[in-house]
């Protein structure tokens, strides 16, 4: 299984923290991101989001459909975001738009099987493999990059 942990771009403050829509320059960065996965990925990804403003707007800079998940709200923990991705048995690549600590925690439960969490930019990406090694299933980073290095040089 790959799963693809895209974390929402740059958000505008507010007080109803799901409300918060993108800032012009998170709508750049989701949309850096998206022209980077969108020729990655396989027609039948899996995109689940979080019903959060900043994560809808965020995945659909991508212009493919999309699930949203209320398991993947603010605040989710890992074992819910991987539950609902289908970790590691899902036959689909997944795509999971989603925030901050949960997606940097999942990525270090799954590929340092320890607890905290990786930190991971505004619009960054961490794309993950499951591979069984040893009688049980591993993760791989097969990428991870910033929407900011995405974005140097553009226009």
């Amino acid at each position: 299984m790959e799963l693809i942990l895209w974390r929402h771009a740059e958000a505008a403050p507010g007080d109803l923290d799901a409300a918060r829509p993108l800032t012009p320059h998170g709508h750049r960065q989701a949309e850096a991101m998206a022209r980077f996965l969108d020729p990655r990925l396989p027609m039948d990804v899996r995109v689940i989001v979080s019903p959060a403003r900043r994560t809808q707007e965020t995945a659909r800079a991508l212009g493919r459909a999309a699930e949203t998940v209320e398991a993947l709200a603010p605040g989710c923990d890992g074992a819910r975001l991987l539950a609902a991705a289908g970790w590691p048995e899902s036959p689909q690549v997944v795509l999971v738009v989603g925030h901050q600590p949960t997606l940097g925690e999942v990525a270090a439960r799954l590929v340092d099987g320890r607890s905290g969490a990786w930190a991971l930019g505004t619009g960054s990406v961490c794309w993950l493999e499951s591979r069984p090694r040893k009688g049980r299933s591993e993760a791989v980073v097969l990428a991870s990059i910033e929407a900011e290095v995405l974005m140097r040089g553009a226009s």
